[in-house]
């Protein structure tokens, strides 16, 4: 059977430099599907889509809500030619309703040991409307190594340079933030992988440098601290979302090869002042994910966190409104309140307003965001604080001999500046 596995295309944040990493939910799935299956994947952010391949089954996988009518798009024409069609992925979740008047068959849940039975429909004629396994979640045992064989990689690089690889070493989340439904896809449990089998995926990625994408690395300190000893050995250089804020576990990060991480920063108190120098006290750059427009926010509020980032020096900074995802807390709130004046999937991209603010109009709010990127790059631009931070990976990767000659030659074209090593 020829299966053709398709990641939708989708827009990146207006002010965001563009660059494209692998996505992660096609080469999880991927690894769940029986060997026998052909997978030609294709990932329309770079690639185009053959209607005209023959195939006999097409999965959309579908990580954003900006992808889901693309997604619609793409199964319609695959349908209208009689070819079926399964959706799978985070967004497929969110908008699975919707999702079903325009697929044969929709995929709720994780995929591991479940693909047999699917494919066994698929070949026989008989798929379900619905395969509904969201409160079903298998055990975390059996999550293998992702099938990166199915990507293309020559096209994941920024102007040359090797970018990251994604991986993870759990799954759910113990927390349940306003913004993040996190807490409905994969549940309120902390359910970390065996550490021996997300430490030996790492091993086997051909690739020096990693995200590991998991929600948050906060939230078993023996676990945390177990993973970290024994990535050290794999001298691989990694960004990840937060790490526990313990004197013990960032230097365990540090010598792991901790290179940058995705801290919230939500207020500006000393906690995250201080926060933001321990990670650059071991050697870890921060890139602060800043939410802007929640009911506590004046306009006051937004411009001396815009002025607070710039104090506490953080490497980069990426800036969002506050999007009502579905199966959010914020969702229940903002539609349940009539606040939301757009449902368009296109508009949720997380840079476009589409509900009303507490303490601003939804366009002073939409201002307010333009303002705060640029003045945060207004002293040095994106492109240069990007190249600090690959500095940062070079200088890492020269002391421990992992560095390739070939990726200073690139990341010279790319920013038109030499790449040094930190003078002695």
């Amino acid at each position: 059977m020829k299966f053709k596995l398709i990641y939708p295309r989708w827009s990146k944040l207006n002010r965001q430099t563009e660059f494209h990493l692998p996505p992660h939910g096609p080469v999880v799935f991927a690894a769940a599907v029986p060997g026998d299956i052909d997978i030609d994947f294709i990932d329309e952010n770079l690639e185009t889509i053959d209607f005209e391949d023959p195939v006999d089954f097409v999965g959309i996988s579908m990580m954003l809500t900006v992808q889901v009518k693309r997604g619609w798009e793409i199964a319609d024409a695959f349908r209208r030619k009689g070819i079926p069609v399964i959706f799978g992925g985070i967004a497929t979740m969110l908008h699975a309703q919707e999702t079903a008047d325009h697929a044969d068959s929709v995929f709720l849940g994780e995929a591991e040991g479940r693909m047999e039975g699917v494919f066994a429909d698929a070949r026989a004629g008989r798929l379900k409307k619905v395969y509904d396994f969201l409160d079903h979640r298998p055990p975390i045992e059996t999550v293998g190594s992702a099938r990166r064989d199915i990507l293309n990689r020559d096209l994941y690089n920024y102007k040359g340079i090797q970018m990251v690889d994604l991986v993870h070493a759990s799954r759910g989340c113990r927390y349940h933030c306003y913004p993040c439904a996190v807490a409905y896809l994969g549940g309120r449990q902390f359910r970390p992988r065996p550490v021996e089998k997300a430490v030996a995926e790492m091993a086997g990625i051909d690739n020096n440098r990693l995200f590991v994408v998991d929600n948050s690395l906060a939230q078993d300190t023996a676990w945390e601290k177990e993973l970290f000893r024994e990535m050290i050995p794999l001298k691989k250089k990694w960004c990840s979302h937060p790490i526990e804020d313990k004197p013990e576990v960032l230097d365990l990060a540090a010598q792991a090869g901790a290179w940058y991480v995705y801290q919230a920063v939500f207020d500006t108190s000393d906690y995250i002042r201080e926060r933001i120098k321990r990670y650059h006290d071991h050697g870890i750059g921060v890139e602060g994910t800043i939410l802007l427009g929640l009911d506590r926010h004046s306009e006051d509020d937004i411009l001396r966190l815009i002025d607070f980032l710039l104090e506490i020096e953080l490497d980069l900074a990426e800036f969002t409104v506050l999007t009502p995802f579905p199966h959010t807390k914020a969702w229940d709130e903002l539609h349940g309140g009539k606040r939301i004046f757009s449902y368009d999937w296109n508009d949720y991209s997380a840079d476009k307003v589409v509900y009303h603010p507490k303490q601003m109009s939804a366009e002073r709010l939409g201002q307010l965001l333009d303002h705060a990127w640029k003045t945060f790059y207004a002293d040095e631009s994106q492109e240069m604080k990007m190249f600090r931070l690959f500095q940062q990976v070079v200088r890492k990767e020269m002391a421990d001999g992992t560095f390739r000659p070939r990726d200073r030659d690139m990341a010279q074209k790319a920013f038109g500046r030499p790449v040094a090593p930190a003078p002695e």
